[in-house]
């Protein structure tokens, strides 16, 4: 079933899975975000939900926790970029799901975390994610701008632009954009970590992180905050997220 609606709408939506009794949907990660908003959802809806797919960025471990209990149903986080795409994922019915994790390498890909010479990152280092061609789900390049289609790759390592690193069991955790790492103080810090701490918060319904400037810093972590309904904030909520 596909809907076009001219604004998303967590309620409508809710209401349309509960409708035509959908078992599989695919949920961007935004959506998902916001239907946090909605208080006991398998309590004011009736969800036949067994499975749900999410990609684009990365939920964080509170989001995925939420769509357990709320959903009744495990989010399978997969990652790819429109050159190569579905590369990396998660499948509760086949590996274990590690709460804020991308997954693994999807069978038939081989994707690995290198360094800007094109070697192999050891395993916890970060590096940028690349796939290795010829692949099937592969661009064979950009239209009319070879330059650009060069530009992407090191050897035959598709360059993605997202930094990760891997842990000892073979699983991927992103940490940001290679061009929206923010550096302060001369640490590397990836907002999408930022970002999964903050919505752990009880109060909490979204949260987008950015690089401020700042005389001494040089840049500082800028967070925007988007509190749950009927939620309230304190008379000193302005200092307690100042960013200095």
């Amino acid at each position: 079933m596909a809907h076009h609606s001219r604004k998303f709408d967590l309620d409508r939506a809710f209401a349309l899975l509960e409708r035509h009794r959908v078992r599989n949907v695919f949920m961007p990660p935004t959506a998902l975000k916001v239907m946090r908003g909605v208080p006991d959802p398998r309590g004011r809806y009736s969800l036949s939900l067994r499975s749900v797919a999410s990609g684009g960025e990365a939920l964080g471990e509170e989001v995925l926790k939420w769509g357990e209990e709320a959903l009744g149903a495990s989010i399978n986080e997969f990652y790819g970029q429109t050159e190569a795409n579905l590369v990396v994922g998660n499948c509760h019915e086949l590996m274990e799901i590690r709460p804020g994790s991308m997954g693994r390498p999807i069978p038939g890909h081989e994707v690995a975390i290198i360094q800007d010479d094109g070697s192999r990152s050891p395993v916890g280092e970060v590096g940028e994610i690349a796939v290795r061609r010829p692949d099937p789900v592969m661009f064979l390049g950009y239209w009319n701008h070879p330059e650009a289609t060069a530009g992407k790759f090191t050897g035959d390592w598709s360059r993605t632009g997202d930094l990760t690193y891997q842990d000892g069991d073979g699983y991927f955790w992103f940490t940001g954009r290679k061009d929206d790492l923010i550096i302060s103080s001369g640490y590397r810090i990836g907002p999408a970590e930022v970002e999964d701490s903050i919505l752990n918060h009880p109060a909490v319904s979204l949260a987008a992180v950015i690089g401020a400037p700042h005389s001494v810093r040089g840049t500082v972590v800028k967070a925007s905050v988007k509190l749950k309904p009927a939620v309230e904030p304190s008379a000193d909520w302005p200092s307690l997220y100042r960013t200095s």
